[in-house]
């Protein structure tokens, strides 16, 4: 069973509805690598060292201290972080609600997102609140304390619970001015414009999360499993680089085409996975084209040989 790794309550005006918050992803699906010793290929060992007595000591006997001026320290107990004066220490405060379309940037940049549960007391004012937010198209915007820091989140309806997703701070979003884009406007032709929104509507579709999987993780596997067995790394064939100028039109033409035969495929693929299918099966058409015309050509010269024979007799 899934294991709760926060208790409160969601504070929704003078309604407190007790819940418990689960993280909504796994992360031991990530392969993980340990550091050796290059010499000998030990594992190394991380050890918490102390400077005064000059050998190392176990994290049970570590403290969270506060360094408030050089060399100075507070510690800062469990205790003590459970009396900070906030509200959002122990609830989920809605601070307000906003159209779930709406666009507003900063809901795009997420960190975590979690899984309520509410108490069988609250229960009922729970699903009153998805209700109201899955009927009215809204998006609760709130504020919790979660691992000593308060985080900003928005509540969202999901499939038979609700979902919290902690976001980034305002400030903590860097402006796009630190980029070097471009200050001039460009235009389009009215034929790149159609054919690129054909090539989107092309590769338009309902998007199915569990049509997807990491291909990079499967394909890792392939080179851990290789230099277990022995077997020598293959490097792939290089990708050819960008910055070349290209055809656009013809890009494009290409593109659509190739997503038209994507989506002909029973699972998504990219583009340039398409573009090859497409042309393997081009080539197994064209060769049984010309290997029919051999066929044909054989069989009249099958029935053409006697015909030549009666004619010598005759002569």
């Amino acid at each position: 069973m899934a294991r709760a790794m926060w208790k409160g309550a969601i504070q929704f005006g003078l309604v407190t509805i007790p819940v418990k918050l689960y993280l909504a992803t796994e992360s031991d699906y990530t392969i993980r690598f340990n550091m050796l010793h290059e010499k000998d290929l030990s594992r190394i060992q991380m050890k918490t060292w102390c400077p005064v007595e000059d050998e190392p000591i176990s994290r049970s006997d570590t403290v969270k201290g506060y360094e408030y001026s050089p060399g100075e320290y507070v510690v800062i107990t469990d205790e003590d972080l459970e009396k900070v004066p906030l509200k959002t220490v122990r609830s989920i405060e809605i601070e307000q609600f906003t159209k779930t379309d709406e666009d507003d940037g900063n809901t795009r940049f997420v960190k975590q997102a979690y899984y309520l549960e509410p108490d069988k007391i609250g229960r009922k004012p729970f699903y009153l609140l998805r209700s109201v937010l899955q009927d009215e198209g809204l998006t609760a915007i709130c504020k919790v304390v979660i691992k000593d820091r308060e985080a900003l989140a928005a509540l969202d309806p999901f499939a038979d619970t609700m979902l919290l997703t902690t976001l980034h701070w305002p400030d903590e979003i860097r402006a796009t001015s630190e980029l070097d884009l471009p200050d001039e406007d460009f235009s389009f032709k009215p034929a790149e414009l159609a054919m690129a929104k054909q090539l989107v509507s092309a590769m338009t579709g309902e998007f199915n999360p569990a049509e997807y999987k990491d291909e990079y993780r499967d394909a890792l596997m392939q080179v851990i499993e290789s230099k277990i067995e022995g077997h020598e790394v293959k490097a792939p064939e290089p990708v050819e680089e960008g910055g070349k100028l290209v055809d656009l039109m013809a890009a494009l033409e290409a593109s659509v085409n190739a997503a038209k035969a994507a989506r002909d495929s029973e699972k998504p693929v990219s583009v340039a996975d398409a573009k090859k299918a497409r042309e393997g099966r081009e080539k197994t058409a064209a060769g049984g084209r010309k290997s029919a015309a051999k066929t044909s050509a054989k069989a009249d010269e099958r029935e053409a040989a006697p015909a030549r024979t009666r004619k010598r007799k005759t002569a």
